[in-house]
């Protein structure tokens, strides 16, 4: 069996999710429509490589022709669902509040994560984390709960403002980095509570 990329797993997650929740597989355009594709053909492209891999199956002449071929579904063990809370800038922390807005698919053995319960997503927001290959538009994905060590990006509080910088110890003294020269580096005054360590980057061209 051949190795799904990240975007054929999600197509290939959405097709199954629509069979399970509508009792039919999703057209083409429906596909290109939930995954914001600028065309139909995109969706018939992946849709051909996976039936190329042997994962789904196309029955000519019909509007839902997509099949998932049912001994190979496990593969959907492989994708998991994370949810979205919302956005963080990558700049100067603000006092904005983390709202839900969804959830985005990730094949985690490609990504080379092991989601768990506490797992989230936040889409980023500014230029501060450029040395750290995270530009404005990304989505990073997070672990909360982790003990953070010096040198991890975090998502973080810092009196009560979020963030996404670099997390490092002067001492035993906390503070935040950028990794943009632009910005000042971030000593709490009074507080700074670690809501989330980066473990994974996803990025939409």
């Amino acid at each position: 069996m051949k190795k799904l990329t990240r975007r054929q797993g999600q197509v290939l997650s959405y097709i199954e999710r629509c069979q399970r929740d509508r009792g039919e597989t999703p057209t083409l355009r429906e596909i290109a429509d939930h995954f914001g594709f600028s065309s139909v053909t995109a969706a018939r492209d992946h849709v051909q490589a996976l039936c190329k891999k042997g994962v789904l199956k196309q029955r000519p002449g019909r509007a839902r022709a997509l099949q998932v071929q049912t001994p190979l579904r496990k593969m959907r063990g492989r994708v998991r669902d994370i949810p979205i809370y919302g956005n963080i800038p990558a700049g100067l922390p603000d006092d904005r509040t983390q709202e839900p807005e969804g959830c985005i698919s990730v094949d985690v053995e490609t990504l080379g994560i092991r989601p768990t319960a506490r797992t989230f997503a936040l889409r980023i927001h500014g230029d501060s984390m450029i040395g750290k290959h995270i530009l404005d538009g990304d989505c990073v994905i997070c672990e909360h709960g982790v003990v953070p060590k010096s040198g991890d990006v975090v998502a973080a509080l810092i009196d009560n403002e979020s963030t996404l910088k670099t997390f490092l110890l002067r001492g035993r003294k906390p503070y935040l980095r950028a990794e943009n020269p632009k910005y000042p580096k971030l000593i709490p005054a009074t507080e700074l509570v670690i809501q989330g360590i980066v473990v994974g980057v996803i990025r939409k061209y």
